[in-house]
């Protein structure tokens, strides 16, 4: 049987990044971690070696947007991360928008009567969860 790759999102925040995976076939996504951002360079450790265990075949990102469509402050500097580690591994990195998934993660965790203190914990891979399905579902759509 051939090696299993997959899918990597990430929603990279100030203080974490959440981390979800396709399955293999890449019709669903699947939470996997929260890493506590440190600097640079130990971000991009961290990421590689999540990426390198699931042998990952693309990245998406999550991309921050205001309402009006206009990038956040923040975008330059995921982009950027995200652009170094698909260089690394030498996939593709594919921005993908983001309004709102956080928002919704903590709607849904609210929904599921989630502890506030637990809900911080998973939001962000919730949110990560939510951009890579959101992706997948148009990749299938588009095919």
């Amino acid at each position: 049987m051939g090696q299993e790759v997959r899918i990597l999102a990430l929603d990279v925040g100030e203080k974490r990044i959440g981390l979800a995976v396709s399955d293999p076939l890449g019709i669903t996504a699947q939470g996997l971690a929260v890493l506590t951002r440190q600097d640079r360079q130990a971000d991009l450790a961290n990421l590689l070696k999540v990426a390198r265990e699931y042998h990952v075949i693309e990245i998406v990102v999550g991309l921050p947007r205001h309402m009006d469509g206009r990038l956040g402050k923040q975008a330059p500097e995921i982009l950027d991360l995200a652009q170094s580690l698909g260089e690394t591994l030498g996939v593709a990195v594919i921005p993908w928008e983001e309004r709102l998934t956080s928002v919704e993660a903590e709607r849904v965790l609210l929904m599921a009567d989630v502890s506030r203190r637990r809900r911080r914990q998973v939001v962000d891979k919730l949110a990560a969860v939510l951009i890579l399905q959101s992706y997948l579902d148009h990749r299938h759509r588009s095919q």
